[in-house]
């Protein structure tokens, strides 16, 4: 399907429906397979991703009933071996968390994903794995899947990531929980944090040290079952902060939103820029969460971003957005990792940026960007959900038509429904 979306002044909106938060939905599947019982949720994200990790949870032993309009998962008394390949779509998430996890597990099991996600890199997590006593292989000399695992006993291991990644650090705390003995996880920059405040708050032994480490000790025995409704995702919010901040005298309110601070970086960049930022917490069940209101300001000012990358690395295409329509010139450093997300967002930022007459230079690490007015143009989605959205919020500067657009359901089923409250869009093929 390709996106048109039309032009628009000002608007003023209160986001009630936000997508529920993806890295949360994609936790509570894999975890909720580690309880001791039934756990309920409310709010589970029906994007393409979690749906994955959720009928894989199912085929892993994981029964999942609809109960008084949330989910009950009941966790089998052991993970059980498939008869079928573990198909995890688009979802980078699924496919590395699930490596942790499975290589601790009696059994065989294979993982693989669609064409986006077998070229993505897998050997960060395979090779501490293997250095632990797992047995996985993966294609390519391990660097990419399909993923295959016998799962069995491993090693106690103190180990520092040389990338700042949730996914990587999560894999390992999976894989430590079953380990000989306690493990230790150190990252030159702390990651996003879910992974440890939601198996906390289910028993699990995990510890904050000094200097971005945690120690994780085994599990003596099943976890407690998780009760949750899943917030709203930052992520996902904050493509309607920067369509406030590029549309003069515009104002969202973003309703229960997760508001982790690891989560909330991209927003703070915002604010840096000069856009009026107010945030209100509401609740703190295993996190903070709250409402978000966004102000336009008067002026959009150039910024250079280099600092706590891993907090907003998913935000990056839209923030890339923000800056094109800032006064000045603004850069995005340290951010390499982008290179292999969905897509190569350096390459695809870049590349669409330009057709849209914005003067922007690639870096190997990021790219530097000189802030002016769009203009209309047809962009590429390069298959990648953020890169849809990122450039169908530019569209309500410029206009724009955003080819392959399907992939948005990914993470954003009800992106297009609420981005049809400020602007006029058409939808062909």
């Amino acid at each position: 399907m390709n996106l048109k979306i039309h032009k628009c002044e000002k608007f003023s909106i209160i986001c009630n429906n936000i997508a529920s938060d993806k890295s949360i939905s994609h936790r509570v599947a894999i975890f909720s397979l580690l309880s001791n019982k039934p756990s309920f949720v409310r709010n589970y994200l029906q994007g393409d991703d979690t749906l994955h990790t959720l009928q894989i949870a199912q085929m892993l032993g994981l029964n999942v009933a609809e109960y008084d309009g949330g989910l009950i998962l009941t966790p089998p008394d052991k993970i059980q071996e498939p008869c079928d390949v573990l198909d995890c779509g688009n979802a980078g998430t699924a496919i590395r968390l699930y490596m942790g996890l499975l290589s601790s597990q009696k059994g065989m099991f294979v993982l693989s994903g669609d064409r986006y996600l077998n070229k993505r890199p897998m050997k960060r997590i395979i090779s501490p794995l293997k250095s632990i006593g797992a047995t996985i292989y993966g294609r390519e000399d391990n660097n990419y899947a399909p993923i295959v695992i016998h799962g069995g006993h491993l090693e106690s291991f103190n180990y520092t990531s040389e990338i700042s990644s949730a996914q990587v650090k999560s894999a390992m705390i999976l894989a430590a929980l079953f380990a000989k003995d306690s493990c230790i996880y150190s990252e030159y920059e702390l990651s996003r944090d879910h992974t440890e405040r939601m198996l906390v708050g289910m028993g699990a032994e995990i510890e904050n040290m000094d200097n971005n480490t945690i120690k994780i000790n085994p599990l003596k025995e099943k976890l407690k079952p998780i009760e949750i409704e899943i917030p709203s995702d930052p992520s996902s919010a904050f493509f309607f902060a920067v369509a406030v901040s590029i549309i003069p005298d515009s104002r969202c309110i973003l309703k229960n939103v997760l508001l982790n601070k690891t989560r909330i970086e991209a927003f703070k960049a915002l604010e840096k820029m000069g856009v009026i930022i107010n945030y209100k917490e509401t609740s703190n069940i295993y996190d903070s969460i709250g409402d978000i209101e966004i102000i336009s300001p008067s002026e959009l000012c150039a910024v250079d971003i280099r600092d706590n990358i891993s907090w907003l690395i998913d935000e990056i295409p839209a923030l890339a957005v923000a800056l094109s329509c800032a006064n000045g010139t603004s850069s995005v450093r340290n951010a390499k990792e982008l290179r292999v997300k969905e897509s190569d967002r350096i390459s695809s930022i870049v590349n669409n940026l330009k057709k849209c007459g914005i003067e922007v230079e690639e870096l190997e690490d990021g790219f530097v960007i000189t802030g002016g007015i769009p203009r209309y143009a047809k962009v590429d989605s390069f298959g990648d959900h953020r890169i849809a959205m990122s450039f169908a919020i530019l569209g309500l500067k410029c206009g724009i038509d955003i080819e392959d657009s399907d992939c948005i359901s990914v993470s954003f089923p009800n992106f297009v429904e609420i981005l049809k409250q400020i602007t006029r869009i058409e939808c062909e093929g």
